[in-house]
């Protein structure tokens, strides 16, 4: 049986928590419901539903804007309303955007994993929103409940791509905006999550029964997701992650790789649940973008002993053994206080010490080591806000 939305639950109720209300929709058009209708249009057409106006994160309402590029405020063409940009001039709703609103309704696809800027976007807005109540439209989390992956953040990398939980969290948006709305303080007025139905913990997206609406340019399949928390992670060097080709997330390359030879050396590592292809391909994006790129493309075998953190680390490394003359990190951008500069990397894998570990010869294994104590804290710690069984 197909799993029911936290949109098609509502549906179902008359959207009984917006009536008489006026809407402000924070969404994009890949928040569909179980037969593939937009949150965006069951809204706005339904005489039931008092729209007001219409918020967008990472990637715009359209969700066509690429990872990282800014969105600017605009006007719907289709209701006339405004389409305010949480990914631009501003992360944060100000007071005029909330003026003519009493609820907002968040409705977004993600992916599961920490990277995705629309979990800080969520905590933007309910830093902002004291006087209005948030309903959060929950949706399964594609790589399932269970999954708990990556290890603790460093407070001075926190950014729109790395929060206070793993990088694997296992958790809904609806989950996560309870673990949020735990440290708001008594001026918030409130928070309403209305559960997906026929969802449990141990079901990843294959098994919902639902149809995939890619979240971004870059996540066009289920497949790509499972790859995304490993994957992410070439992010932060300087190699190709695939973008501005059809399988981002899932190969990687530079013009100085012998595409056979890091496939050799990956397959000699008999990482469980993976396999390497030698693989080349010229992007037309983003890194060594119209260059003939040669590396690997990575398949996932077995989906439950399949780790990609674990894989894509083992990848990192093998590169950058192989050609130690030609990798690099991505160089550092903006200073944390003090004036250090931020490594993406370190963003993204939540500390600088991974980085460190790397460059002195460690294995993933090392890397990975200390993690376990912090994954069993967090599945402890967050079991008061799940939802699902």
């Amino acid at each position: 049986m197909t799993v029911q939305l936290g949109i098609d639950v509502l549906r179902a109720r008359g959207f009984d928590l917006l009536r008489g209300r006026r809407v402000g929709l924070l969404t994009t058009f890949a928040a569909v419901d179980s037969d593939l209708r937009r949150t965006y249009d069951l809204l706005r057409t339904d005489e039931r539903v008092r729209l007001a106006a219409l918020f967008a994160p990472e990637h715009g309402l359209s969700g066509v804007g690429q990872a990282g590029e800014a969105i600017a405020s605009a006007r719907d063409s289709r209701t006339g309303l405004p389409v305010y940009s949480l990914y631009g001039a501003t992360f944060r709703p100000s007071l005029e955007m909330l003026a003519d609103i009493d609820v907002i309704v968040f409705d977004i696809a993600d992916v599961g994993a920490r990277y995705f800027t629309f979990l800080w976007t969520l905590a933007e807005v309910m830093a902002a929103a004291r006087d209005v109540e948030i309903v959060v439209l929950d949706r399964p989390n594609p790589l399932g409940g269970e999954r708990i992956e990556g290890g603790a953040l460093d407070p001075a990398l926190i950014s729109p791509v790395g929060g206070g939980v793993p990088v694997c969290h296992g958790m809904t948006m609806g989950e996560l905006a309870r673990l949020l709305y735990a440290s708001c303080d008594e001026s918030f007025r409130g928070l309403t999550v209305v559960p997906c139905d026929g969802w449990r913990r141990a079901m990843t997206w294959a098994e919902t029964g639902l149809l995939w609406s890619p979240p971004s340019p870059n996540m066009p399949r289920f497949e790509t997701a499972l790859h995304y928390p490993g994957a992410c992670l070439i992010e932060g060097t300087t190699l190709s992650e695939g973008r501005g080709t059809p399988l981002p997330f899932e190969i990687v390359g530079a013009p100085y790789i012998d595409e056979v030879e890091l496939a050799d050396a990956l397959t000699a590592l008999k990482l469980t649940g993976a396999r390497f292809r030698p693989h080349v391909f010229k992007p037309t994006a983003s890194k060594w973008a119209g260059e003939v790129c040669k590396g690997v493309q990575v398949y996932i075998t077995d989906r439950a002993a399949w780790r990609p953190i674990d894989v894509w680390l083992n990848v990192i490394i093998a590169i950058r053994r192989l050609y130690p003359a030609q990798f690099a990190w991505l160089p550092p951008g903006e200073s944390v206080e003090g004036g250090q500069a931020i490594h993406h990397f370190d963003r993204l894998i939540g500390t600088s010490a991974a980085r460190m570990q790397i460059e002195s010869g460690a294995a993933a294994a090392d890397v990975m080591a200390e993690w376990a104590d912090y994954q069993a804290a967090f599945r402890a710690f967050r079991q008061p806000f799940l939802l699902y069984d």
